[in-house]
């Protein structure tokens, strides 16, 4: 039923973030990437599939609570978290949470320019369905040859690619669904993330590895954040590396790390290759003329109203 209301040509460019790998942060790349799209000057939608950790979800309220609290212009998108089922019936439980998730589509479509949806480092239906609706699926991937094994396996002893990981089977299942119903082929990128400061053999194998799997299956390979302590830093003010940094929003100066990290970002949003066009540097700099003459507190809907 979703897929079939899914997607005009006017509806939302969907990003699903996603690895059955905990850790290998998925809400940190979800949330910079909607508050970059946001910076850009584009409507944004996030909804958060975890419904049992809700890390996106607690990241975006801290970012809500901050931005009260310290008086900042902090960008913020709508906000869908989806209710855990609290049936004894595992098909009842995936039954309701996947309705959540129609309902959530059905009512962003049309409203907003992209939906980032989060979804949970684990296996299930309702994270198969956010797949096949994707029109990019982004997937961090801790740089480890160990996490490799969700996207393929390597024998020992020969050269190549042994065999398909679990997860990458998923994505390839949901790409050929999508393809199937209207005839879109999502795009697949894949972000090495929690990269060491030092090149290593480990590193250069992980590149090597992950370049034979991208000719295997088919995606895009990309470095993505190095291991910073200033990201966990950001979470519990819900602040992003795209965020201003002085003394009122993070109670210290900025360094080089901070610089650092924020590179990393836009690089990364840069490499992406969304559709960010025109129409978005012109809408963000009608909102920043309309905050500069306004001293009313923002009200969202009017700034997301189609």
């Amino acid at each position: 039923m979703l897929m079939q209301a899914s997607h005009p040509s006017t509806s939302a460019h969907v990003i699903v973030i996603g690895n059955e790998k905990g850790g290998s942060g998925k809400s940190t790349v979800a949330v910079h990437l909607a508050v970059s799209l946001l910076k850009a000057g584009h409507r944004v939608a996030t909804i958060d599939l975890d419904c049992r950790q809700q890390t996106l979800t607690h990241y975006i309220n801290n970012r809500s609570a901050w931005r009260a609290r310290a008086g900042l212009d902090l960008e913020v998108p709508v906000h869908h978290c989806l209710e855990l089922g609290g049936s004894a019936q595992l098909i009842a439980n995936d039954d309701f949470e996947c309705r959540q998730l129609v309902a959530a589509a059905d009512a962003l479509e049309g409203r907003f320019d992209f939906v980032v949806i989060d979804t949970p480092g684990s296996d299930s239906y309702l994270a198969r369905m956010a797949h096949a609706m994707a029109d990019t699926i982004i997937s961090p991937l801790n740089d480890s040859l160990l996490d490799l094994d969700v996207l393929g396996r390597f024998a020992p002893s020969a050269p190549g690619v042994d065999g398909v990981g679990h997860y990458a089977g998923v994505v390839r299942n949901a790409r050929r669904q999508r393809r199937q119903l209207d005839g879109v082929d999502a795009d697949w990128i894949v972000v090495r993330n929690r990269l060491a400061m030092l090149e290593s053999r480990n590193n250069r194998t992980v590149a090597d590895r992950l370049r034979e799997l991208s000719i295997e299956l088919g995606f895009v390979p990309l470095d993505g954040f190095v291991e910073r302590t200033v990201y966990r830093e950001y979470f519990l003010r819900g602040l992003t590396a795209l965020d201003p940094v002085d003394e009122k929003t993070i109670g210290t100066k900025p360094n080089a790390t901070h610089e650092a990290a924020r590179n990393e970002v836009t690089g990364l949003v840069e490499r992406l290759k969304l559709p960010m066009d025109e129409r978005g540097r012109r809408r963000a700099s009608n909102r920043a003329a309309w905050f500069g003459r306004s001293d009313e507190p923002l009200v969202l809907d009017e700034i997301l109203s189609p």
